[in-house]
């Protein structure tokens, strides 16, 4: 497949950003094209297309399955797997935010109660220090309970509500 130069600046720069996310850059790219793509791709193609060892596609459309962001889809005639991309936009950031969340920051909140619990044992801890990991510890919780309040939210109302901005900030006192 021969990309449009904008396409190929598109999936260059998503992989790039991905790297600053913590994410493998080809894992990017091939979401990239997924998302791009208005068709199934079969892993060859998606090989050939971004110029990637086929071991490393295969690699990275397991992570991306892993993630919920690709799924195979078959193709009648056709016995390869084909993968399509999560198409709507409110979604794909649903999903990387509850998994991100899944695997940063729960387990972090984990280690953060123990500790917690730990502190109150602990008499070579200074009480300003436990201050300050029970000051984290509330943030990571209030941001994690915020998260729960508005995860469910449909794309509409999300969308209406970060369209308000600065208007919300202004009503609660905000500058």
């Amino acid at each position: 497949m021969t990309l449009a130069p904008t396409i190929q600046k598109y999936i260059l720069h998503w992989g790039e950003m991905g790297t600053r996310w913590g994410v493998n850059r080809t894992v990017a790219q091939i979401h990239a094209l997924l998302f791009l793509s208005n068709r199934p791709l079969p892993a060859e193609e998606i090989a050939d297309t971004l110029t990637v060892a086929r071991s490393n596609v295969s690699n990275s459309l397991k992570e991306l399955q892993g993630w919920g962001l690709v799924r195979i889809a078959h193709i009648a005639g056709d016995r390869r797997d084909h993968f399509v991309a999560l198409q709507d936009v409110w979604e794909i950031f649903r999903v990387i935010v509850e998994e991100r969340k899944k695997r940063e920051i729960d387990p972090t909140l984990t280690v953060l109660r123990e500790c917690a619990l730990e502190a109150g044992n602990d008499p070579a801890l200074e009480q300003a220090t436990k201050v300050k990991m029970d000051q984290v510890l509330a943030f990571l919780e209030m941001l994690t309970a915020t998260y729960g309040d508005y995860k469910h939210l449909p794309p509409a109302t999300m969308q209406r509500f970060l369209k308000m901005g600065g208007k919300v900030a202004k009503l609660l006192g905000g500058d």
